[in-house]
């Protein structure tokens, strides 16, 4: 079995409702990115940490209910007439979250996008993107995996709906044997991994990736709290620990945001 064998088509049976999408792409400040294009709303993944409820204003008792967006593919394709940039998908939801294994949101968008002289930039921690891997390819995308730690327990304290660590490295190497554009996130960097961060690196590293990027913990007032309740942490030193050893293995790290 392979890890996209964790996903049938049409198992998932979560928390959604359908809404129609009035407009697929907004212009984003983020790095690198012109626009943002984001498949869904909401997300099943309920990461403690998620800056997304707030930036978006919306309730967190709310945010795992999962908005399909009805129609955002046929929106895409005519809001791409003449459109140039680079086009951010997943930049508040993960775009691969398991609702995306029943409504192929995600993957109707990117075959929008294969005929289209556009840049595009992918950011997931579902291995549920290697089902998308040749169409990435076409696109010549370029694809971040979040990884927050190597303990189970504590992905599943902090991340409940995303998939193990296990699985987030086994997509950076496969996405990397393919050929496709990858690199790691390590954040938010929490103090979990203080004393595991020489494991994290060699982790990442044996996954053939080549580069990291780093982000510190976003102190939003709700996610903070969210984490202080279950006793986490942001963690610096950890963030210079990782950021060093990443550099001794030959690693380009970089900063996120």
């Amino acid at each position: 079995m392979t890890s996209i064998d964790l996903f049938p088509t049409d198992s998932w049976n979560g928390p959604f409702r359908m809404v129609e999408c009035h407009k697929a792409l907004s212009p984003s400040k983020l790095p690198g990115i012109d626009w943002a294009l984001n498949p869904y709303s909401g997300c099943a993944h309920l990461c403690a940490y998620c800056f997304a409820p707030e930036l978006t204003h919306s309730p967190w008792e709310e945010w795992g209910m999962v908005r399909v967006k009805r129609g955002i593919a046929s929106k895409l394709e005519r809001e791409l007439v003449g459109l140039r940039g680079v086009i951010g998908i997943g930049t508040v939801t993960d775009p691969w979250q398991a609702a995306e294994s029943r409504f192929r949101n995600t993957q109707s968008c990117l075959r929008r996008l294969l005929s289209r002289p556009v840049g595009v930039h992918c950011h997931t921690k579902s291995d549920l993107v290697l089902r998308d891997r040749e169409i990435l390819a076409q696109l010549r995308a370029e694809v971040g995996v979040t990884v927050t730690s190597l303990d189970d327990s504590h992905s599943f304290s902090i991340e409940p709906g995303a998939p193990c660590p296990e699985r987030r490295l086994t997509a950076l190497k496969e996405l990397h044997s393919t050929g496709i554009e990858c690199y790691a996130l390590v954040g938010p960097v929490l103090d979990v991994l203080e004393g595991r961060e020489a494991d994290l690196v060699q982790a990442i590293a044996d996954s053939g990736v080549h580069r990291l990027m780093l982000d510190a913990l976003n102190p939003r007032p709700l996610l903070v709290g969210r984490l202080a309740e279950l006793g986490r942490r942001g963690s610096p030193t950890a963030l210079q620990s990782i950021r060093r050893q990443a550099m001794d293995v030959g690693m380009e790290v970089m900063d996120a945001f």
